[in-house]
């Protein structure tokens, strides 16, 4: 069996921590190894409860009460829905061998998951694993998007956007990043999905808000959160489940898991206590928006970092990203006039790309880092790590404008009718509401 492509992120840390990790491994006959099995598994779960309930409640807070069930409904369906795209023909497209197009796309072998079997392996864990693990990510990168459009689109118009941004931006860009395409072979230090992932969901946001409009009343009317215990909830179960997302990434349960598990940790830690203390001094107080906003922007930014640094570094990425992205949802967001109702690109864009760049200056052995490949240092691997991110950020911005554009042309528009928003899309779209007050 073929190794993972991925499995080569690895290879400098995995060296680092001996003869029991997972480039050894990949290098030999793959072995079923019941311990990776079932840390992979837990990671699974841990991940699948980031997104639902996790991601979900987090955004359904910051909605307004007659829009909470409506975000909600978003978030599980669209979980719901790239499941099935990815068991269908995402998980082939993105990870088997697309012959003279595999710089760009895989091919068609395992559509229908066609060839994964309850015995083929993909290095020491069960294929059928792999798959539900890389699954859960093509899960929650499209959810993710929901919060910048949240409140006024149209739900038919959610749906064909998100299936055709799978179709046409995530499973390539997965392809590529990951499953051995250009960007995988060039080299990039981006361990768990800085590019994929973050920056990827930040810019499909501004694309969205800029094409979906602002929401009525934005600027003259209160859209402040509705329900902030909701949302530190959901808040606390994407820190969970981030430690399981990046820390699985491994796929293997050693040291150099553990050690990814902690920089994901410290990352989150230092980005919370950055944001409170900054909105601190700038506001005069500090809220629970501004510590799960640190947390999350902490945990972003940590993301392709936390298999390349040190704990030490690991801090000092999160306490440096949560201020800019604090200041891209106070300053830039303004500057830019752009309704993104929860600050997805923000926190998520901004994060991806400010922990992109500070990836391969913490690797560095001095600042406690693993190093790099073989033959690269720091004045080499920046150019690979700027180039990346450039491309990510240009075809995430085509790549959604397109999908946004078609769901348009199909949905008769974007958004919700005036009268409908006003009322609020729990009853106009859904018909019932979030919360039954009498």
């Amino acid at each position: 069996m073929k190794p993972i492509p991925f499995m080569r992120w690895i290879a400098p840390a995995a060296l680092f921590f001996g003869a029991s990790s997972l480039w050894a491994q990949a290098a030999d006959t793959p072995t079923l190894s019941a311990a990776d099995t079932a840390f992979v598994f837990v990671c699974c779960l841990a991940v699948l409860l980031m997104t639902i309930p996790g991601l979900a409640l987090f955004y359904g807070g910051l909605a307004r009460t007659k829009n909470v069930l409506s975000v909600l409904m978003q978030v599980f369906t669209v979980t719901a829905l790239m499941a099935v795209l990815w068991a269908v023909f995402g998980y082939s497209l993105a990870f088997s061998d697309g012959g003279s197009a595999n710089a760009f796309i895989g091919g068609f072998d395992k559509v229908f998951l066609a060839g994964v079997t309850v015995d083929s392996l993909q290095g020491s864990i069960p294929e059928v694993l792999f798959f539900l693990f890389m699954l859960l990510f093509a899960a929650i990168t499209p959810a993710i998007i929901v919060g910048a459009f949240a409140e006024r689109m149209k739900f038919a118009a959610v749906l064909v956007f998100m299936v055709l941004w799978f179709t046409i931006n995530y499973v390539p860009m997965a392809h590529m990043g990951w499953g051995g395409g250009w960007v995988f072979e060039m080299g990039p230090q981006d361990f768990a999905g800085g590019n994929v992932v973050h920056i990827n969901v930040g810019i499909a946001a501004l694309v969205g808000a800029w094409m979906v409009g602002a929401r009525k009343g934005v600027g003259t009317s209160a859209m402040a959160p509705h329900n902030m215990t909701m949302t530190m909830t959901g808040g606390s179960l994407l820190w969970v489940g981030w430690l399981a997302f990046c820390g699985g990434c491994a796929l293997a349960a050693n040291g150099f898991a553990m050690w990814v598990v902690v920089n994901t940790m410290l990352g989150a830690a230092a980005g919370t206590v950055a944001w409170v203390l900054m909105e601190w001094q700038h506001r005069g107080k500090p809220s629970m928006l501004g510590a799960v906003s640190g947390a999350i922007a902490g945990l972003v930014a940590i993301t392709p970092a936390c298999g390349f640094v040190g704990p030490m570094g690991a801090l000092v990425v999160g306490a440096l990203a949560s201020p800019i992205c604090m200041w891209a949802v106070e300053k830039l967001k303004p500057m830019i006039g752009l309704d993104d109702s929860f600050d997805v690109f923000g926190v998520h864009g901004v994060g991806g790309i400010v922990g992109g760049v500070l990836t391969p200056v913490f690797a560095l052995p001095m600042l406690g880092g693993l190093g790099f490949a073989e033959g690269r240092d720091l004045a080499s691997q920046m150019p690979v790590q700027l180039l990346a991110i450039g491309f990510s950020i240009v075809y995430a911005a085509v790549s959604s404008y397109i999908a946004f554009k078609v769901a348009a042309v199909v949905c008769g528009g974007l958004r919700v009718d005036e009268d409908e928003e006003v009322e609020g899309l729990d009853l106009t779209s859904h018909g019932e509401p979030g919360y039954k007050l009498s």
